[in-house]
């Protein structure tokens, strides 16, 4: 299975730190976000990570070179500035993605996720992701979201109810064929193609309740290198 890393957002939240600075090359513990999902992926197992990039994508490129030094293989995805949004990244990419089943990641949050749950064999794609849809983590509402995004029956992902509701995690599992019928080149959201998967039942998912952090402000970045920093 190929991991795909969502790396092409510009940041504005963590103005001015992105100004000159990708987002996913903001240091955390001693080394930039992105860093810590390449080794996990690499300890999990990946080989092959593609990432996109639109804001100074020339730096990510860069700092991370092929992938060598984690014995990894990066295929990069450049997008047009103001990038291309989740889904249109992805469509964007899929000719970098192969065919089958394939891990995408947020770049701008960090956790202690088990990568290798999901590199283990490709023997079971199909149960860990449905059929042109997608299987998705999902984590505790985080108190700037406390709304949620989905609520879960047991592996299947509903519209957001007035029960429990869960925040997605920006990590998945997700089918090719969910991105196959979009331009490509165009900017494009991934909710409405959630929403449609709700639908026709094909969004399964599961609660994870280990570490993770939507790093997405300045404070949220400094609180978090500070808790790294403590522990090491």
């Amino acid at each position: 299975m190929k991991a795909f890393i969502l790396a092409a957002g510009r940041g504005e939240r963590m103005r001015p730190l992105t100004d000159h600075t990708p987002k996913p090359l903001l240091q955390v513990g001693g080394k930039p976000l992105i860093v810590w999902h390449l080794e996990r992926l690499a300890a999990a197992g990946f080989r092959e990570v593609v990432i996109n990039h639109a804001h100074l994508g020339a730096q990510i490129e860069a700092t991370l070179g092929h992938g060598e030094k984690w014995g990894l293989t990066i295929h990069y995805s450049p997008e047009p500035p103001g990038a291309l949004e989740t889904a249109g990244g992805i469509a964007n990419a899929l000719p970098l993605l192969s065919n089958a089943p394939f891990l995408v990641v947020n770049g701008d949050v960090f956790c202690d996720v088990d990568f290798s749950q999901f590199s283990r064999s490709t023997a079971g794609d199909q149960e860990k992701c449905p059929a042109a849809g997608a299987r998705l983590l999902l984590v505790d509402n985080p108190p700037q979201h406390p709304a949620g995004d989905f609520s879960l029956a047991g592996e299947q992902v509903l519209a957001a109810s007035s029960a429990q509701t869960l925040t997605y995690a920006g990590i998945g599992v997700f089918s090719p064929a969910l991105f196959r019928n979009l331009a490509t080149g165009q900017a494009l959201k991934l909710r409405p193609l959630l929403d449609a998967a709700i639908a026709g039942r094909r969004l399964h998912g599961e609660h994870y309740a280990g570490r993770w952090v939507d790093v997405g402000t300045p404070q949220r970045l400094a609180e978090l290198d500070h808790q790294l920093q403590s522990s090491a």
